[in-house]
């Protein structure tokens, strides 16, 4: 991790970018990689940990096998992303290898209610949707 960090730690403004390459590495930002990254950059741990938390695209544990995202945006709200969102959320309550975080527009609103699925963006989406991509996956 120092090896990433030094590699962008003479450029103005290297913290994002050292971030995004860490992430990219090692699939999230760890507790130990922040301390790191701010004694290369000279920060606080406050501010390495600051922007970690304030960009959702950092993830600071490793991610599960697979992801649902649910478009939780007005537009999607207005054709049922709330009713898919709570049926989501309990439809995969009891797998731990499933994460379901909610996004605020992936710009699909005339196909609402939109869900990525494993990166994959899908329309019109109900629960059944859901439910038969899970079909796909193994245990």
């Amino acid at each position: 991790m120092r090896v990433i960090a030094q590699r962008y730690a003479r450029e103005r403004g290297p913290l994002l970018e050292i971030l995004h390459a860490v992430q990219a590495e090692h699939g999230h930002i760890a507790d130990e990689d922040v301390a790191e990254i701010a004694d290369v950059l000279n920060l606080s741990v406050a501010e390495v940990h600051g922007t970690v938390s304030f960009y959702h695209d950092f993830r600071r544990s490793p991610a599960a096998d697979h992801e649902v995202q649910i478009c939780r945006a007005e537009a999607c709200q207005a054709v049922g992303a709330a009713d898919l969102w709570a049926a989501t959320e309990q439809h995969f309550a009891h797998r731990e290898d499933v994460e379901v975080r909610e996004v605020f527009c992936f710009g699909n609103c005339a196909l609402g209610p939109s869900a990525s699925i494993d990166g994959r963006l899908r329309g019109h989406v109900t629960i059944d949707d859901i439910a038969t991509a899970e079909s796909g996956w193994s245990r």
